[in-house]
C-alpha cells in the first residue's frame, strides 16, 4: 500500500490519510480500501476490519451509492450549531459504506433536507457552515 517501505507500514494510521482520501474525493476519484475477500473500509485502515487481511487496494467508489438509512438532526452538537437542521446518511457504494451530510442545494438552512432510504446520491465533499470543517457529502443523483 506504500511505497516507503515497511517503516511507513509499521507507523500508525494518520488523519493525513483521511484528510489525502477526502482530497481525492474532492477531485473525482473516490475509492474504497478493499481486500482480496471483497470487503471495502476507508483510509486510514493498516488491515481489513472484517478479516483481518493486510492486503489492501484501493478500487474505485461506483458514481452513485444507495441511502440505506438517515437521521435527520434538529439540535445539533456545537460542531454542528450552525448547520442544522441536516440529515446525516450511510449510504451503500459497493464494497463500502460511507455516512456523510445530505445536501439538496434546495433548502435553506431551516428547511428539513428531503432524503429517503432507496435514493440513489453521488457523493462529493463540502464543508459544515458552524466552522468551515470539510466532510462527506452527499448529493441527489440527477433525474432521480
Amino acid at each position: 500500500m506504500s511505497d516507503n517501505g515497511a517503516a511507513a507500514d509499521a507507523s500508525p494510521p494518520t488523519d493525513r490519510e483521511y484528510a489525502e482520501w477526502l482530497d481525492a474525493l474532492a477531485g473525482g476519484d473516490g475509492f474504497a480500501l478493499v481486500c482480496p475477500d471483497g470487503h471495502g473500509s476507508l483510509p486510514p485502515r493498516r488491515v481489513c476490519p472484517e478479516c483481518g487481511s493486510a492486503e489492501l487496494s484501493r478500487e474505485p467508489l461506483r458514481e452513485a451509492g444507495t441511502v440505506e438509512t438517515y437521521s435527520v438532526v434538529h439540535v445539533p452538537s456545537p460542531r454542528f450549531a450552525d448547520d442544522a437542521p441536516y440529515a446525516t446518511a450511510v449510504v451503500d457504494f459497493g464494497p463500502t459504506r460511507l455516512t456523510g451530510i445530505v445536501r439538496d442545494g434546495d433548502h435553506g438552512r431551516d428547511a428539513t433536507p428531503e432524503v429517503e432510504i432507496g435514493d440513489r446520491v453521488a457523493v462529493g465533499v463540502g464543508e459544515r457552515v458552524t466552522d468551515g470543517e470539510r466532510l462527506v457529502v452527499f448529493r441527489p443523483v440527477d433525474g432521480e
